[in-house]
């Protein structure tokens, strides 16, 4: 079970397409264990056992495309 849940903003997802991206991209990281993306919102959720790497949240973002904003 997820210990954390962290939002961020990120701007650029405005589709099923952008949503899966992120989503997958997001998945890959070991520690992350659910993913949810609003695309009318940008808010992407992040659930995670231990406190989350933002940096590492940011790096995996923007090298899927899209552009991090920030914790929301």
């Amino acid at each position: 079970m997820s210990a954390y849940s962290t939002t961020y903003k990120v701007a650029g997802v405005n589709s099923g397409h952008c949503k899966a991206i992120v989503s997958g991209a997001l998945r890959e990281l070991d520690a992350v264990d659910t993913v949810h993306v609003e695309i009318s919102t940008g808010l992407v959720t992040v659930n995670t056992a231990a406190e989350p790497d933002d940096k590492l949240i940011e790096e995996t973002i923007e090298d899927a495309g899209y552009d991090y904003i920030g914790r929301a």
